[in-house]
Order: C-alpha cells, then structure tokens, then sequence
C-alpha cells in the first residue's frame, strides 16, 4: 500500500499522515470531551478488533501511536512496514511490533476492509482502491490461478452489492475479453457472470449505469482522427504554421495503421500514438524527410496484449474506414 494516496499527498506515501490524522482526530475529541486521549484511541481501535485480524491492526496502530508520543522512529517505521504489507515473516513482526500477523495474499482484501474502516476513523469518507490492467489475470495460463483470482472478486463483489464493505469502493479496469471471454475471462466464473451479466433492456442505444460494469466505447476513426490532430497541435504549440504535416498525412497515417493492426488501434491506440509522436519528430529533426516516405515504411505493432488475445486484421469489408467522416 505503498500508493496510498490523499489529496493532501496526492502522489503516494500518505500512511503516515492517515496515522497521525487519526492520532489529531483522537486529540481533538478528548479536548472536547474532557477525555485522556489513550481512552479515545482505544475505544477507536476497539471497533477494528471486529474484523479479521483486527486486533493485530489495532495493535499496530497503538505502536505508531507511542512512536509517535515517544519520538521513537524505529517503532514508527515498523508499524507502516506492517500496514504496507512489507513484513515478509511473522517472526520478524512478532519481533518488532508484538502481533503474530502479517499481511499476505490470502489476508490482502481483509487488510484493504481493516484500512477503510480505519481512515473513516481518522476521518476521510472512505478508501477507494484502483485496480488497472486486470487483463493480467485473463492471460494467467494456470487454470487454478485464475479461479482463485476470480474467486477474490467475487467475495469483493458480493460485499459491495451488500454493502458489507462500508466505506470500501473499487474501480478494476479491464478489456472487453477479460470480462467475455468464456473460456477464461470472468464470464468464465458462473457466479461472475450473473453478476455482471448486462441489462437486457439496455440496447439499441439505452444504458444502465447503475450496474456493477459499465462499458466503455472504443474510439471511433472520427475520435482518432480529432486526438492525433490535436497532438500536432500541441507539438507545434498551437502555431498552424508550424504544423509538420498536413490533414491529409493524418489521415495516411491512420490508414496505413489500419492496414498493419487492424482495428484494435481504436481500442487501444497507444502503440499508434507513440508512433505518430516519433514520427512528428523524426520530422522535426529531418526537414528534409517527407512524410509520404516515412508513413509507407512505418512499422507498427499491436499492443502485447492485444497479440495474446488473438487480434486479427479485419477483412476489406470491415475495413474502419468505409464510412469515415469528418
């Protein structure tokens, strides 16, 4: 949990200052209250032993909490190494911080539970954890890996549908296959798929938001087409006639990517644009290169992923370009 963020730290390492948030927010309670603040820490954390391996969390926090009182940093150190996962024995934990658990695969969803009820202790609204490229677990050739990932969704999954997971949220990003795929994306898991099945009643245009997927569109050529001139834009710094190559350049490029990919640079373009950035400066750098030269040589890749999910070019008659518009 190293990339725990707020807006505050907005770029990771923000378990201290959760801590010692929550250390401030007990403070301010037990002023206002006429309390000794270990009686309101305590009876914070007492609401942590609840769930599993609560009373180990709890008791972590306590050790930051007299680190912190006794400006001990070792003891501080010790106890984010805990909350981060970064103990890799129990014997090393015990040894530090007194408790006789870690956090490891099986336990990680229990500690992310522990984390949100924590930071809401401290006085955030929740945690919301973000999980990309999950076409990972789609390409985990281990049949038996896969279901036991599958199987952590669906627990997660099923707190959040009943609400069990109070102040937990999740946002998984994936590929279309990774959630279709019969064989081995997550309709593949019986139970994942009644879940996630879609609205029957939204086609022909209608959506339904409020379900646990929502889909995303792929570029259109129109969408392409406006996103490649709008980095030649910002290549030239806006200055027109500075452009380094003409529409009609965008458009042969766009074709030409076609032509070697096919249609899964819309879905994802990102092999497409850095090829087209290399190409603006290769121009750059080259006046004397054209680019109707440079674009019949180009050599583009489909995406890795794209590749293992068995990507074709289209035929002539699905060519994206039939009824391109601009």
């Amino acid at each position: 949990m190293r990339n725990l963020s707020t807006r505050s730290r907005p770029d990771g390492n923000a378990m201290a200052g959760i801590v010692e948030k929550f250390i401030a927010t007990c403070r301010s309670e037990a002023k206002a209250e006429g309390k000794e603040v270990e009686a309101i820490l305590q009876g914070k954390l007492e609401q942590l032993s609840e769930l599993v391996n609560g009373y180990d969390f709890a008791e972590v926090i306590s050790a930051y909490c007299r680190g912190f009182e006794e400006d001990n940093q070792t003891l501080k150190n010790d106890a984010l190494r805990w909350l981060r996962g970064e103990f890799s024995t129990k014997t090393d934990a015990k040894k530090a911080l007194g408790v006789r658990a870690i956090v490891e695969d099986g336990s990680f969803y229990d500690q992310l539970k522990l984390m949100a009820l924590f930071v809401r202790l401290a006085g955030y609204s929740g945690l919301l954890v973000s999980l990309d490229e999950m076409v990972n677990l789609f390409k985990l050739s281990n049949a038996q890996a896969r279901r036991s990932n599958y199987e952590q969704l669906l627990r997660i999954l099923n707190d959040s549908l009943q609400g069990t997971a109070v102040g937990l949220g999740f946002i998984l990003g994936g590929t279309p296959e990774f959630l279709l795929d019969p064989r081995r994306g997550l309709y593949s898991y019986e139970a994942l798929q009644s879940r996630l099945a879609q609205n029957n009643f939204a086609t022909d245009g209608l959506v339904d938001f409020s379900g646990p997927v929502v889909r995303l569109s792929s570029l259109t050529p129109e969408d392409f087409y406006l996103l490649l001139s709008n980095i030649r834009n910002v290549h030239a710094s806006g200055d027109e006639s500075k452009y380094l190559i003409p529409d009609e350049a965008i458009k042969a490029f766009m074709q030409h990517c076609n032509e070697r990919i096919g249609n899964s640079f819309f879905r994802t373009p990102r092999t497409t644009i850095t090829a087209f950035i290399n190409l603006l400066a290769v121009l750059e750098q080259n006046p004397e290169a054209k680019w109707q030269d440079l674009v019949g040589g180009l050599d583009i890749q489909a995406d890795q992923e794209d590749h293992i999910l068995g990507e074709n070019t289209p035929s002539a008659d699905e060519d994206e370009f039939a009824d391109f518009t601009l």
